[in-house]
């Protein structure tokens, strides 16, 4: 059984934020993202969006239905928020979409109206079921597909909430990525080789290596959602 709350001195890196506030900080439920990829719905709310200043101020945000994770409302302070995912505040009419920044901490983005129905998921397993293939995406979810010329490692566009499949990012040459770890975390790069697990990547006039599984492709030459 996991514990409720953890110290904010050991809470994971990618949490941006103050550590030196208060001993302890809720521990997010398990869910779609990793423990490291992800934080509790509560503290986005409080200490990256600084819509609220006390938990009790969460707890009323959230059972008034004002807050909604890729299109559906959520309740749960812990539900585990994570890269990509599209936070929608009704109340004030706007959207923000969950980025990694290049410091390797999980940030916000505001988006229009048009962007918070569309995400960017990373295929990170397929499996035959049936005559269909089953998509096991990075946030957790899996969707049937006719579509069978996809590789792990390629992204894929989806509509919010409805999961339909927009468009499929291969990841390849010239494929633009977000590196999503090592020392280029957060970075935006063009891909100019892959060659096994390594990739090398140029980023303005810098060429760099990084392993293959930290590519996170979002467009070919210009990324099809704002990152």
């Amino acid at each position: 059984m996991s514990k409720k709350h953890l110290k904010r001195i050991n809470a994971p890196k990618t949490w941006n934020i103050n550590k030196k506030i208060n001993k302890y900080i809720r521990r997010p439920n398990p869910g779609a993202h990793k423990f490291e990829e992800g934080m509790p719905l509560s503290i986005l709310i409080k200490d990256v969006l600084n819509l609220a200043k006390t938990h009790k101020e969460v707890k009323n945000i959230l059972n008034k239905n004002d807050i909604l994770v890729d299109g559906i409302k959520r309740r749960e302070p812990k539900f585990i928020v994570g890269f990509m995912d599209v936070i929608t505040v009704p109340l004030l009419k706007e959207n923000f979409r969950v980025i990694i920044n290049n410091k390797g901490k999980l940030d916000v983005i505001k988006i229009d109206d048009s962007e918070a129905k569309l995400k960017i998921c990373r295929l990170n397993g397929k499996t035959m079921y049936s005559k269909k293939v089953q998509l096991n995406l990075s946030d957790g979810r899996n969707i049937l597909s006719d579509k069978k010329d996809m590789n792990v490692g390629d992204s894929i566009l989806i509509s919010l909430p409805n999961q339909e499949i927009k468009d499929v990012l291969k990841l390849d040459r010239g494929s633009l990525v977000i590196l999503m770890g090592g020392k280029n975390i957060g970075n935006i790069a063009s891909v100019e080789e892959i060659k096994d697990q390594i990739m090398r990547c140029r980023k303005d006039e810098v060429v760099f290596e990084t392993s293959k599984k930290y590519a996170f492709v979002v467009g070919k030459d210009k990324s099809i959602i704002k990152v």
